[in-house]
C-alpha cells in the first residue's frame, strides 16, 4: 500500500514540474520583443566593459582593483541577468527569423551557460571569503566572455533582426 502512494506521489510531482516547464515554455514563447529587452539591465553596458579590461591594465592591477573594475557583485548580478535576456533575445530572433546562423546561436547558448556558472563561482567564493586572485581571474573571465556575447547578440541582431536593433543599442550602448 505505501509503494502505491510513493508511486503516485512520485508521478503526481514529476507531472506538476512538466506542466510547469510546458506554462514557463508557453509564456516565453509569447513575450513581445519590447518586453525581453525591457529586461535587460542598463546600468550596465559593454562598451563601457570593453574599456576596462584592457589587458595591461588588468595584469598590472591588484585583485581588489579588478574586483573594483567590474562593480564588484552588483556587476556580476548585472552580468547574470543580461546574459539570460541576451539568450532570450537570440531565442526570439530564431525564432521569428528565416536565416538565422546555427553557429553563432550555438554559441551565444555556450557563453550565456558559462558566464552564469563563473559568476556564481565568484559570487559563492566572494560570500565565503575576501577578493583574492582566484575571485577575481572567475569575475574577470566572466566579464571578458559577456563583453564577446554582447558583441554576438549585437551581430545576431543586426543579420536577422534589423528592427531590433535601436532597442537594443540603445540598452546596451
Amino acid at each position: 500500500m505505501i509503494s502505491y502512494l510513493l508511486e503516485f506521489a512520485v508521478v503526481a510531482v514529476i507531472a506538476f514540474y512538466f506542466f510547469r516547464w510546458r506554462a514557463a515554455v508557453r509564456r516565453r514563447n509569447t513575450q513581445s520583443w519590447d518586453s525581453i529587452v525591457s529586461r535587460l539591465r542598463t546600468d550596465w553596458n559593454a562598451n563601457e566593459l570593453n574599456a576596462h579590461l584592457r589587458r595591461e591594465e588588468v595584469q598590472r592591477a591588484t585583485p581588489e582593483e579588478n574586483w573594483q573594475r567590474i562593480h564588484g557583485a552588483e556587476g556580476l548580478c548585472a552580468m547574470y541577468q543580461n546574459a539570460g535576456v541576451m539568450l532570450e533575445m537570440a531565442d526570439y530572433v530564431a525564432r521569428n527569423s528565416d536565416s538565422v546562423d546555427r553557429e553563432l546561436l550555438g554559441a551565444l547558448r555556450s557563453d550565456a551557460t558559462q558566464i552564469r556558472v563563473r559568476i556564481l563561482m565568484a559570487l559563492t567564493q566572494y560570500a565565503v571569503r575576501q577578493v583574492n586572485e582566484g575571485i577575481s581571474a572567475n569575475a574577470l573571465s566572466a566579464a571578458s566572455m559577456y563583453a564577446e556575447m554582447a558583441s554576438r547578440t549585437r551581430q545576431l541582431l543586426q543579420v536577422n533582426a534589423g528592427f531590433a536593433m535601436p532597442a537594443y543599442s540603445g540598452s546596451m550602448a
